[in-house]
């Protein structure tokens, strides 16, 4: 009996236990009196909906936080975003050595789950250093945005409030705010969004990415050497960035952004940009751009962040092995290769299950969505944009989440939880224990495309 649920409790399983239970647990405290706002209810619905949304570093809400949450439940949101954004693995590493524990081989292997690691090298040291630099980004940037925010409200301490949920919510890419308006009041102020821009940065990169770096700048290795990874993914991250910039400029430069100057323009399309990867935070109406720039950002969110970040989407190294992939079959060539490397046929084959299933899952769940709201007035690109945004863990609305019913509400919270998770882990969760074949069958040629 004890073998068969060894068997069955799997690493991959054993993360998404943890996640759901994680989900609930804050939905319960959320759920909790003392969370709310004086003379606010709130069903249980919402609060599984938003401890969802926090777990999974999402932003998509159905109630306007600062007005629901008292400062225990902002509290409660806060302690769910952190989990959901350095994951559950990284704290429980950090409280499992804080009582001297030993961390033995299947702790590893779940570690080397939460953190899409591909082998057991140096994961205690990879969770040391994502929790410190994760708390020292994220003290950094309250500092400075609380500072700077004094000039804005009326307490010191209500300004460092601010400053500290921002940096939170920015770092981990989680799309929350207390402000009840995103940033959309530091619309003018690009000093703000140029901090935001790069803690959310900081977050999507690649933890893998913020470690190389800070060896990197040590100088304690001379022949240190940055990974095929970190290559990779930050090549794809920053040149899909400047793909944004561009699209969204040309696309809104008849539309939105006639009569603004052309620094306004600038920073509305780099903003946008950046947060669309898995931000979620945002310094306008996103639901006044036209329906070209609502697809392009949408694609934007299906991209999403690095691997082992706090952002979501089918990840920047899924869109470079694919690219790679097809430029080497345009050039008719059997390998896919890059800075020095050959990219290994595993991993070009789990880009395109990735995507595959990605897509399938999407068109599903808009689908479904469609279906339950058939009789509402909500528009294909309305639901499209936020199946997008919940299964990218972006958080950017169009504001219809609230008006959903609690079907479509129910079908955005698994796309958010599989988004956390990932794919690669979801699918290898489902997966059957590979068996060896004694035989095999003819091979035979089929005609495709």
């Amino acid at each position: 009996m004890k073998s068969g649920l060894n068997q069955f409790l799997s690493p991959f399983r054993v993360i998404i236990i943890a996640y759901i239970i994680a989900m609930f647990v804050f939905s319960v405290l959320l759920y909790l009196p003392i969370s709310h706002q004086p003379g606010v209810d709130v069903t249980y619905s919402e609060a599984l909906f938003t401890s969802v949304s926090a777990v999974s570093v999402t932003g998509l809400t159905v109630v306007n936080v600062p007005d629901t949450y008292s400062y225990i439940g902002i509290v409660f949101l806060a302690l769910a975003i952190q989990l959901g954004g350095i994951g559950i693995m990284t704290m429980g590493t950090f409280v499992w050595m804080l009582f001297g524990r030993k961390i033995n081989l299947a702790q590893r292997m779940l570690i080397m789950v939460d953190q899409n690691q591909n082998n057991f090298s140096g994961l205690v040291n990879l969770m040391r250093g994502i929790l410190l630099v994760a708390l020292i980004i994220e003290f950094i940037g309250a500092l400075i945005l609380g500072t700077y925010f004094i000039r804005y409200f009326d307490t010191v301490g209500e300004a460092y409030y601010q400053g500290a949920f921002a940096s939170l919510s920015a770092f981990t890419n989680a799309g929350f705010d207390v402000t009840g308006e995103s940033l959309i009041p530091f619309a003018n102020d690009y000093y703000v969004q140029f901090v935001v821009i790069l803690l959310i940065f900081a977050g999507a990169i690649g933890f893998p990415v913020l470690l190389e770096l800070k060896e990197y700048f040590s100088r304690k290795n001379n022949n240190f050497k940055f990974s095929l990874f970190t290559k990779i993914t930050t090549t794809t991250y920053f040149a899909v960035f400047a793909i944004g910039i561009i699209g969204i400029w040309a696309l809104e430069s008849g539309f939105y952004y006639v009569g603004l100057e052309w620094h306004q323009q600038l920073f509305y399309s780099i903003f946008n940009s950046a947060t669309a990867r898995s931000g979620g935070l945002s310094i306008m109406d996103v639901s006044e751009l036209n329906i070209g720039t609502l697809l392009f950002i949408s694609g934007l969110m299906i991209i999403g962040a690095s691997p082992s970040s706090v952002g979501g989407g089918i990840r920047t190294t899924t869109v470079a092995v694919m690219f790679l992939t097809i430029r080497s079959f345009a050039l008719g060539k059997d390998d896919v290769k890059v800075f020095g490397r050959e990219i290994h046929p595993e991993d070009r084959q789990k880009a395109f299950i990735v995507l595959s299933v990605f897509l399938v899952l999407l068109f599903a769940a808009v689908t479904l969505i469609s279906a339950f709201e058939a009789r509402n007035n909500i528009t294909l690109m309305s639901i499209i944009f936020e199946t997008a945004s919940a299964f990218g863990t972006c958080g950017l609305s169009m504001g219809i989440t609230p008006d959903l019913s609690l079907p479509s509400q129910f079908v955005l919270m698994i796309l958010m939880f599989i988004g956390r998770v990932g794919l690669i882990a979801f699918l290898f969760s489902v997966r059957k224990r590979e068996t060896k074949t004694h035989f095999k069958y003819p091979t035979e040629r089929i005609i495709i495309g």
